[in-house]
């Protein structure tokens, strides 16, 4: 359940949480008790916003759309309008805007900007609209947990970017990222052994995605000094309105995909200015597995999964302290160095005669198969499926090791697969790619 508003164009804003894994959408006018179905037109799920269309005539009879405004300042008064539980009507909860600043969201943990308000937002309210005089301010999302009366809304430069990217593309395109991370040079030791001057601000670059394209011209150890003519302070902020400041990220998040930018850079005490091309980055470990089925791959008992968050997050709500350390922290900190990269972990063993001394190797990572690296659990899949040797051999963590006679460990998948009532082998995706493959090869026998 969830509230919405209706935009130019015969379109619904919402929050992606609301309608993230769905089925069959509804939605329902205010005073009306009649239903109407709805089509999720683009989800975007690390800003948690969400467009629906409608179909039906009838919905749009009478119907106002709402128009979007300003970022409003601090002190300034708003109404969070929606459907919060405790009843059916619709409610109205007035705030101040107590902080405007890059904050965590929940939904897709991601850094993107967010106001805060002291009314709370509580579930129902979620996708709302917050209207400062006759515009909209932003979009309820969230509320502090532990906290009372502390919510927060998705400004509209967020909602702008993210519709603009549905008009322009058909379909959501992501927030930009640098693919860096820096650290703050607020001590003068550090500044000084950089060689920068007292009149000079920046932060020092730690580390670069191999696959962004700021690993091309960025290297470790830069001072970034400037991203498009705005000055980076030593603590990382630009300026932002009246006597406020933002992180530089804000400036990076606002571009489209495939844009440029300018960065000056101090280099070994010299100044450069580099044109570097933003794009939306992945990390290497999923951070959500929304509206998509899990990929896995059975074989001899064994699943091999790709590593995520959302699988971690099973090991409970302290899963950062309860699910597998060396897991976790490759999870949170490493970096991709190919495109399609997948960390492939053996999640579980399914107990059988071929597996038995085995089932204590669960929640390792794989490392390689018959001594090729593993790439990806696609590309597992393929090594083993395709194995013409007599014995498969998995190389996992802290110098683990499997072999399995490969003829033995088919056949046995069949019957494993039978006692757990498991249907398949392998997820839809690797199946397909599997049939894919097949009929390529089939072609060019031909």
């Amino acid at each position: 359940m969830g509230s919405g508003f209706v935009i130019s164009g015969r379109r619904i804003v919402t929050n992606a949480h609301v309608v993230a894994d769905h089925t069959f959408v509804l939605v329902r006018k205010h005073g009306s008790p009649t239903k109407y179905k709805a089509e999720v037109q683009a989800v975007g799920h690390e800003c948690d916003l969400a467009l629906l269309t409608v179909e039906s005539e009838e919905f749009w009879e009478g119907m106002n759309s709402l128009d979007l405004g300003d970022i409003p300042f601090l002190q300034e008064a708003v109404a969070v309008v929606g459907y919060p539980q405790g009843g059916d009507n619709i409610s109205v909860t007035k705030g101040i805007v107590s902080r405007v600043e890059p904050t965590q969201y929940a939904h897709g943990a991601t850094q993107l900007m967010a106001i805060q308000i002291d009314a709370a937002i509580n579930p129902g309210n979620s996708g709302g609209p917050a209207i400062m005089g006759d515009k909209v301010a932003g979009v309820a999302f969230q509320n502090l947990s532990g906290a009372e009366n502390i919510g927060y809304i998705i400004p509209v430069p967020i909602i702008n970017r993210f519709i603009s990217g549905v008009e322009e593309s058909g379909k959501y395109s992501g927030f930009c990222s640098l693919g860096i991370s820096c650290q703050a040079t607020e001590n003068i030791q550090i500044r000084e052994c950089f060689g920068m001057r007292p009149e000079m601000t920046g932060v020092l670059v730690s580390r670069i995605n191999p696959l962004s394209d700021a690993y091309k011209v960025l290297r470790k150890d830069d001072i970034l000094l400037e991203f498009d003519g705005v000055p980076i302070a030593n603590d990382g902020t630009v300026p932002f309105r009246n006597r406020e400041r933002i992180t530089f990220d804000h400036l990076v998040s606002m571009k489209k995909p495939e844009e440029t930018s300018v960065i000056k850079v101090l280099r070994d005490g010299k100044e450069h200015e580099l044109t570097v091309t933003l794009r939306p980055l992945q990390p290497l470990v999923p951070v959500h597995q929304f509206d998509k089925l899990p990929s896995y791959y059975i074989f001899a008992g064994f699943v091999f999964i790709p590593l995520t968050q959302p699988y971690l997050h099973e090991f409970g709500e302290d899963w950062y302290n309860t699910s597998p350390r060396r897991l976790c922290e490759r999870a949170l900190r490493e970096l991709p160095k190919k495109a399609d990269q997948q960390l492939v972990i053996l999640s579980q063993v399914l107990m059988d005669d071929i597996n038995v001394g085995y089932e204590r190797l669960a929640e390792l990572q794989v490392r390689k198969v018959n001594g090729v690296e593993v790439e990806n659990l696609k590309h597992l899949c393929s090594i083993v499926e395709g194995c013409t040797e007599e014995n498969l051999r998995f190389d996992l963590d802290d110098e683990r090791v499997i072999v399995l006679k490969f003829q033995n460990a088919k056949l046995a998948t069949s019957r494993i697969l039978k006692r757990h009532r498991i249907p398949s082998a392998m997820s839809s995706d690797l199946s397909d790619e599997q049939a894919s493959n097949g009929e390529t090869e089939a072609s060019c026998t031909n």
